[in-house]
């Protein structure tokens, strides 16, 4: 190989796996979550999302319908959801209403099902080598040996190359050595007693995991009018049982 050929071939190896282009972060909306994020969650990346409780997954499709509607500077892109059948039996069908409601577009929603782990992984890495989609929300349930390091390197770096925001939401897992950017440990919170309007769940948000700065544990509303998070008046939230979550309207 002659040395023109040796260059084009670094060109090349820095292009594909150098480090991935300035993207502008996707705020939250929650002031002090961003703050710790950068100014929020960073574009082509993947990230992690385990519950400690029901409501781990309504956290996850929300902040896949924030980066999905702000994608694309801010013109909004497709939100790809891949669900094992099994996902989709233990924990609902995703109700295109419910999206409606909290500020998502169902016109832009594509949900895929698979038979099981493996091929949810397969679908997932298929998505993610197209660019001109919003954002990626993978549904990964208990610790298959499938989804090891290597796949979710595999994720994050297809994420990178296409830029695509990439959401992972592992139900019945443990945390484990992944290649994700952030991780988010996940439970339901009261919501204000004295707010008539109930599509604005509470979530208790703990960021455990962030390769690019600091961590940190969060209050955040959903504000289903502007789509965004927002921090909740703390005098007005009153603690409730633990079998009493917040209501997910995403699941029909």
């Amino acid at each position: 190989m002659n040395k023109s050929a040796k260059l084009a071939e670094l060109r090349h190896s820095l292009a594909r796996y150098g480090l991935p282009p300035d993207r502008p972060p996707v705020a939250t909306g929650h002031p002090q979550a961003d703050a710790v994020l950068g100014g929020g969650l960073r574009p082509g990346s993947l990230h992690e999302v385990f519950p400690k409780g029901w409501s781990a997954g309504g956290f996850a499709a929300l902040l896949a319908v924030q980066a999905a509607g702000r994608s694309f500077n801010g013109k909004g892109g497709p939100l790809f959801w891949i669900r094992p059948d099994y996902d989709a039996m233990e924990y609902g069908a995703v109700s295109p209403n419910g999206v409606l409601e909290l500020g998502g577009d169902p016109r832009q929603l594509i949900l895929i099902r698979t038979r099981n782990a493996a091929d949810a992984l397969s679908a997932a890495n298929d998505v993610l080598a197209c660019p001109h989609v919003g954002a990626l929300l993978l549904e990964v349930e208990g610790m298959p040996k499938c989804l090891d390091l290597v796949a979710s390197r595999r994720l994050a770096l297809a994420a990178g190359e296409s830029g695509v925001t990439a959401f992972l939401l592992r139900n019945g897992a443990r945390p484990e050595p992944s290649a994700a950017l952030t991780r988010w440990q996940v439970t339901s919170a009261p919501s204000d007693p004295n707010d008539d309007d109930w599509g604005k769940p509470v979530f208790d948000a703990h960021l455990t995991r962030h390769r690019a700065g600091g961590l940190g544990e969060f209050l955040m509303r959903w504000n289903l009018e502007h789509a965004c998070f927002e921090t909740p008046n703390p005098g007005a939230v009153v603690r409730t049982p633990a079998h009493r979550p917040a209501l997910e309207k995403i699941a029909g």
